[in-house]
Order: C-alpha cells, then structure tokens, then sequence
C-alpha cells in the first residue's frame, strides 16, 4: 500500500489528507481562530462539585467550564507543589481509587487537567487530570507507575522486548507506553523521547507555578507538526505540501526527531491547488454527502444525529451474477469497507449502527464481520464493533474527540434549523389561520397586517382565499396581506397596523 500525506498550508486554515493507494481515507483542518484544543493543559478552578453526577465543573479559562468525571482524576496530581520527577524525590502519595469526587476536590481548588474531547455543540471540553505528553515513540504519564505497549504492536517478541526498555528507562512517579511508532526502535532512540518529555513536564511544572488560574499552560503542536510527529513514519512514502514556509519548519523538526525521513518530504511545486491536483477536493465535497455509492452499483446512506450515527447498505444499481445470497455479500463486503473509511474520513465518533443487508448463511455473515474489523484496523481512533446482531445490524462505537468534519464546515440552515424540513405551503397555509382565529379570540384590534413569503401569499390567494374572507367576517378583521420575500417560505409574522406592533410571538403557534 502506497500511503502519503498531502499539506495544504494556508495562513488562515491548514488542510491535511491522508491517502492510500491514492485514496483520500482521512481528512483534517484547523482554522488560527478554530484550532484542535485537544491536548492542551491548563491550570484551571473548580467551580462546581456534583456529587450525585460524580463529576465537577472547571473553569480553564474557555467559554463554557469543562466537564471531568471522578474517574479521570488522578490523587497523585492534585497537588501543584508536590510535582517533581527527579530520581532523587521523595515517594509520593499512591493513587487513590474508589473515592467519591466530593473526596479528591472542593470547590474553589486549583488543578491541573488536560483537554481530551473538544467542546461539541452545546457541550463544554471534556477534561482529565491523568495528563498524558506524547512523544514520537513514547507517551509520558507524570503520577502513574504503570508502563504499556500499543495494542497494535502484535509481535509478542517485540512487545517483551519493548517492556524490558521501559523498565529501564521509566522515571520515577510516571508511566510509559510505548507508542505504534516504537516498534523496531532501539533503546538510544527511546531513551531520547523520554528525556524530552522529561524536560518538557518540567517545563510545564515551573510555568504552572507561576500561573494564576485559569490559564493555557501547554499546547501541544501544531496540526501539521503534530500530524508529523503522529502519523508520519517510515510507513508513510512520502509527504507533499505547498508552503516553503512550513515546508522548512518540518525538515527542522524531522532533523530533530527522524532524520531518515527527510527525503520523504517534498515541496509542492505545480501551478494549480495542491488539493485539486490529488483529487482531493473532490473527495471534500462529497463527503457532505448522504449518499455515498459503491464501485460495483450499491450505495450506503449516512445519517448523523446526536444520539448516534446510522449508516444503511443498499445494492442499488448491482444485480450481479451469480445467487442472491453471493450479491448480498459483495454488496456487504465492499460496503464495510466504504463505512470503515467514511468513519475516518469524515471523523464520524460515538454510537454507530451500521444496517448491513440480511445474508442467511453463516460463513457471510462471518466474512462480513472479518473484513468490516480488518477494515478499522487501519483507523487511528479508538474502535470496538459487536458482532453481527440477527437483524443484520453491527453495533459500534469510536472514539470522538472534536466536531464532525460536516460539523466543522457547515452550520444550521436558517430556515429549517438544521433538521433538512420545513414546512409545506398547505401546512403553513393552516399556520396562518390557526393564528388569524387565535388572535380573532383573544383581540379586539381588528386592523391585521399579515407578512408571509410570496410563495405563501399566492397559494393563500389561490387555494384558502374563500376561508381566509370568512375568517375576516367571522371577527370582523381587516386583513393586510404583505409580501416579503426576505422571510422563510414557512414563517408568518402578524403585526397591529394601528400600533405597528408585533405580536407574531403572541399569536403564531
């Protein structure tokens, strides 16, 4: 497989695809206004304490107070004066568990926690006090004892072999794992990561002793360095991007941390945008799609709501050959594929229920829940998929750690408030009177100026003009019909013509 990573690097918005075998399987961007919180450390107050939620509120100094559950509280970390990773400290106090959360913090104390879910929607950031600094090949854990190898690393012999480094290598009062890159690192190269993010923790100590709470303590990098230092390994060919500027603050950072992979990265050099020439953009807009179609003439639809994401397989335009039973299974087959990287693609996280299409044999529906696995193996994100339910359904979830990739570039219409509906004429039609009769019983102000959408205004004229002259007889109304096409095709306003007073609020339902 032939992997790259293409960088569009604009001083408003970085972009940044992932492509395997010329095939767009992740997407990024950050805006300078919008950028990636996740990672971030803040010496923040608690604000409030919930006991019966088991949970407490922390103002770090965003709009809204990030969230964090009593599990993710660390005891060993709650106290800003006690950080010290020299070999030469002192224990420190052990981890405590099973504590209640009224029993690790109070109202009003300083700590130190790091963003690990973005704010979503109406959501605050998700925060944890167990900080984790990750390097190139290791993740530093400062208050935890434990060490650990990615799950992802399956050689057993590499994985003992990487426990044995850790063990000499693990400062004291922190942990260490060992990240996918580690693998076939030698001890030099493992003990460096360590020493920088040894430093880096220091640093991080000192700046959240002189800080008052809230505040920023630590970014992490930027997103097309810290894609580097996560995604690009010897397993990436090659990396192309289009600014000499950040073209040069990678070579930099890899004449630092990977110097044998200097060669993989190129300048971008054609006329045209680099997105266009990959066919990237392309890719872009169609995954603001909810209908995505297979090569072979099925199609899968997407539908994402705050509960979850359900995904439907259909065959489409595909007939195929052989049995019914065998075109299911292709069907299926190249569909789990599809969902596998439009899950990535369009960093789709949470509950996901994929509706696959019934198969009766057993060795199908195997097949299906082998390759829909071997397909999310090659996701970053943390992913569990349940077995194959008799409705033909594979529950799933994914980890989420910031907003949708449609979340990021759209917003609600302003007509139907994000729910793809308004109303039809016929049923805004009956909106009108309904509120024409509400305010007839309610008034004695007779004088209306009705202001409605040209479209409505016609439709009222042509099929309820008969109802609305009864309505006027019935309470004796002098209705005004005014067009304004600058309204929704679906709104009514109602205005006193007498006072030039709106009551919309009052009389619409």
């Amino acid at each position: 497989m032939f992997r790259e990573i293409v960088i569009n690097a604009d001083p408003i918005e970085t972009r940044v695809g992932v492509l395997e075998d010329a095939t767009l399987v992740e997407f990024k961007a950050e805006r300078e206004e919008d950028r990636r919180r996740v990672g971030e450390i803040y010496k923040g107050r608690v604000s409030k304490v919930l006991p019966g939620m088991e949970a407490a509120f922390i103002e770090i100094g965003l709009p809204k107070a990030a969230f964090v559950h009593v599990s993710d509280m660390l005891a060993s970390m709650l106290d800003l004066d006690a950080f010290d990773l020299d070999d030469s400290a002192g224990p420190r106090r052990s981890t405590r568990t099973g504590l209640a959360i009224q029993d690790l913090i109070e109202r009003g104390q300083e700590i130190l926690v790091q963003i690990v879910k973005e704010p979503i929607g109406t959501k605050g950031a998700k925060v944890s006090g167990r900080i984790s600094l990750p390097g190139r090949y290791l993740v530093l854990m400062p208050g935890l004892g434990r060490i650990g190898v990615s799950r992802k690393i399956a050689d057993r012999e590499e994985r003992s072999r990487l426990k044995t480094i850790l063990k000499e290598l693990k400062p004291r009062n922190a942990g260490l794992i060992c990240r996918t890159a580690s693998e076939g690192q030698s001890k030099r190269e493992l003990a460096q990561d360590v020493r920088y993010l040894v430093g880096l923790w220091k640093d991080i100590e000192a700046e959240a002793a002189k800080c008052e709470a809230p505040a920023v303590i630590h970014r992490d990098l930027g997103m097309a360095t810290g894609l580097i230092r996560d995604v690009f390994t010897s397993q990436v060919d090659r990396l192309v991007i289009d600014s000499k500027e950040v073209y040069k603050e990678i070579l930099r950072y890899l004449r630092v941390v990977a110097p044998e992979l200097k060669s993989r990265v190129k300048l971008f050099t054609g006329e045209g945008p680099i997105f266009d020439e990959y066919g990237i953009e392309a890719e872009i807009v169609k995954s603001f799609d909810r209908k995505v179609w297979l090569r072979k003439g099925g199609y899968i639809v997407i539908e994402s709501t705050e509960a979850m994401v359900t995904i439907d397989v259909n065959t489409g335009r595909f007939t195929g050959r052989k049995s019914q039973e065998d075109t299911i299974l292709k069907t299926n087959l190249e569909a789990a594929k599809e969902v596998a990287r439009q899950l990535r693609l369009r960093d789709l996280g949470g509950i996901v229920v994929v509706d696959f299409i019934d198969m009766e044999e057993e060795e199908s529906r195997r097949a299906l829940m082998d390759a829909f696995r071997t397909a999310l193996r090659h996701d970053r994100a943390r992913t569990k998929a349940y077995p194959l339910s008799d409705l033909g359904l594979i529950e799933m979830t994914r980890q989420r750690v910031r907003e949708p990739l449609l979340h990021y570039f759209t917003e609600d219409c302003a007509c139907c408030g994000g729910s793809g509906k308004a109303l039809s004429l016929p049923a805004s039609a009956m909106r009108v009177e309904r509120s024409l009769r509400r305010l007839g019983a309610r008034t004695k102000e007779k004088e209306i100026q009705l202001c409605i959408h040209p479209d409505l205004a016609v439709y009222l004229f042509d099929e309820r003009g008969e109802r609305i002259s009864r309505l006027e007889s019935q309470y004796g109304l002098v209705i005004d019909v005014r067009e304004d096409p600058r309204l929704r095709r679906d709104e009514v306003r109602i205005f006193f013509a007498r006072m030039n007073k709106d009551v919309t609020a009052e009389f619409v339902g």
